[in-house]
């Protein structure tokens, strides 16, 4: 008896993809992970984590002198405790010249600094940089999106690209946009 080659199923195919696209939500853009620096509880549960807010800090990869704070909800509970409570999308970021501002590269338009999983296959977040090239500011968005649905909650910070210590000359962002 001779078989017929099988033919990929929708479903197959469906399971596959979603299975590529957990692995590539779950690496970040860059091998930097952000630092810890504190966290409070914001819901008490009882025998499970509780719900809290925790900020961390970044540096950002290719411009040196720029750090970002952002504050992310993390669940507890018992989806929390074992990693497959979906986060909900509520982010601030705050962005800020913590030194001399030098690029390391070009950039473009909209390149993300950071990016993390918020759910177990679905849900990013992403911050992500910009230059406002007429006022020499630097502009960092976070933002979570979903495979399905989207999210529009998002946080914007700015950050003036400034003279540091005894220079008076600034770099352009604009000079360095691909």
């Amino acid at each position: 008896m001779i078989r017929a080659p099988r033919v990929p199923t929708f479903r197959s195919l469906a399971l596959a993809a979603l299975g590529l696209a957990a692995v590539l939500a779950a690496v970040p853009v860059q091998a930097q992970e952000p630092d810890l620096i504190f966290r409070k509880s914001t819901v008490w549960k009882f025998l499970t984590p509780d719900d809290k807010l925790a900020t961390y800090g970044i540096d950002d990869p290719v411009v040196d002198g720029v750090a970002c704070h952002y504050t992310v909800p993390e669940r507890g509970g018992v989806k929390g405790m074992l990693g497959v409570a979906e986060e909900v999308s509520d982010i601030s970021i705050a962005c800020r010249q913590i030194g001399p501002i030098s690029f390391k590269s070009k950039f473009d338009q909209g390149d993300i600094v950071y990016r993390e999983s918020r759910s177990l296959i679905f849900k990013k977040m992403q911050i992500v940089r910009g230059c406002d090239a007429k006022r020499n500011v630097l502009v960092y968005l976070v933002y979570s999106d979903k495979l399905i649905e989207g999210s529009p909650k998002n946080s914007t910070s700015t950050v003036p690209v400034m003279p540091w210590g005894a220079t008076n000359e600034a770099p352009k962002c604009a000079d360095y946009l691909k």
